[in-house]
């Protein structure tokens, strides 16, 4: 079973990828920049998930027998985010591109995110704390009842995939949905983090959820920005 699970595990992330790469197709039409501007997204996002996971916990499997394993699977959602907006916001300036692109980041990111907690669901992993088994537990391979983390963030996403599809269709916060996914997101992260199963490092703080408040900045500062670029007229909306 934990071969099967590893292995839908990863066509889920695979399909993740795709289901942004149709989707951003669809934009990429319009402007051949766009293509490289997804690429530099995907790239971040790797690099991102990789960088905060080794920094949040990956760095307490040092002396473990499968480190290596360990650190080469391991990564996180919130560093994909930044990772992935970095490099948006790179490649645009490197490339002079000046239009805004965070609403179909809007609808991109909660449907990947989702695929990839449906695979932690099945894989097992991204577990929550343990607690008294109820209705809404979940149990775990040794049959602990557990917070069901993973269940909780695919419900958010799946919200905030509704919250976009609806501002969208009434034109409302143009180039701000991303923005406003990332402050969402920060915030819902750094409160449901105390009930996952996640190494605290400072305090009873965890690395995730310094990640999540960064998430949290840069959405509000992102915001701040894309409001005074608005009003001044130097925006437009791909």
């Amino acid at each position: 079973m934990a071969t099967t699970h590893t292995t839908a595990y990863g066509w889920l992330m695979l399909t993740g990828i795709f289901v942004s790469i149709g989707l951003w197709s669809r934009l990429a039409k319009r402007d051949s920049r766009l293509v490289i501007i997804y690429v530099a997204a995907l790239a971040g996002a790797f690099l991102g998930a990789k960088l905060v996971y080794l920094g949040a916990e990956g760095w307490l499997h040092w002396h473990d027998d499968q480190r290596w394993v360990i650190l080469a699977t391991g990564k996180s959602i919130t560093g994909a985010l930044l990772g992935g907006y970095a490099g948006v916001e790179i490649a645009k300036r490197m490339l002079g591109y000046t239009s805004a692109t965070g609403d179909w980041f809007a609808v991109i990111a909660p449907v990947s995110i989702m695929l990839g907690r449906v695979g932690c669901v099945l894989h097992g992993c991204c577990l929550g704390r343990g607690c008294e088994a109820s209705w809404f537990t979940v149990n775990d391979a040794a049959g602990a009842a557990r917070w069901p983390a993973a269940w909780v963030e695919l419900l958010f996403n799946a919200v905030m995939l509704g919250v976009a599809l609806g501002l969208r269709r009434r034109a409302e916060l143009r180039g701000q949905l991303f923005h406003l996914y990332l402050m969402a997101y920060g915030g819902f992260r750094f409160g449901h983090e105390f009930l996952r199963a996640t190494p605290a490092i400072l305090g009873p703080i965890s690395g995730y959820q310094i990640a999540a408040l960064g998430l949290v900045v840069l959405g509000a500062g992102g915001f701040v920005q894309r409001r005074r670029a608005a009003q001044a007229g130097t925006l437009t909306t791909a």
